[in-house]
């Protein structure tokens, strides 16, 4: 098994802009502290997917302006900043596979787990899973990872991933675990 650690969307817009999900704050010490770090020990490669809207994208007919391509809205929060080795996709749509070159890029490093972590469970780490899963890559949610809007969002989001995509739902501690004892 070879994995990649997929953060989606923590970006400044979702965390403290323009769409806030105030709920991002409960994922993102585990992100910082334990797992990010723990995937780059393991060379793991960890792989932003990151909104880059242009003006014309027709998600900001239900959204609003956010996250535009070049502005400090679409820039990661710096509390999770990309490092020299972490790989970064500019993405238009919820999935993170749509238009990208992820999956080409997935295949070319041997991976065929995805680790999705990031915002928001219900909508675009459910839709690039879903990506995942038809291209035939495992799926792991580390439930300590993502969170949504609400709750009740969130829930539904996790659980609709175990249902329809066979995630695999966990902890960070857990996977990293996994990833010392096969060291």
């Amino acid at each position: 098994m070879s994995d990649a650690v997929i953060v989606i969307d923590m970006l400044n817009d979702f965390v403290t802009g323009k769409i806030e999900a105030e709920r991002a704050q409960n994922i993102i010490p585990t992100l910082r502290d334990e797992l990010l770090p723990a995937a780059r020990a393991h060379d793991v490669p960890v792989i932003y997917a990151n909104d880059a809207h242009r003006p014309e994208d027709f998600e900001l007919e239900v959204w609003g302006e956010h996250a535009m391509r070049g502005t400090a809205g679409a820039a990661v929060i710096p509390e999770l900043e990309p490092e020299a080795d972490d790989h970064i996709f500019e993405k238009r749509f919820y999935d993170a596979f749509y238009g990208t070159g992820l999956d080409q890029h997935l295949r070319s490093l041997g991976v065929d787990r995805l680790v999705m972590t990031g915002l928001h469970t219900n909508m675009c780490v459910r839709h690039s899973s879903a990506t995942g899963f038809f291209n035939g890559y495992e799926i792991i949610v580390p439930k300590d990872c993502v969170d949504a809007f609400t709750e009740d969002e969130h829930e539904n989001g996790l659980d609709y991933l175990e249902r329809v995509y066979n995630a695999d739902l966990t902890t960070a501690a857990a996977l990293i675990e996994e990833w010392e004892a096969a060291a």
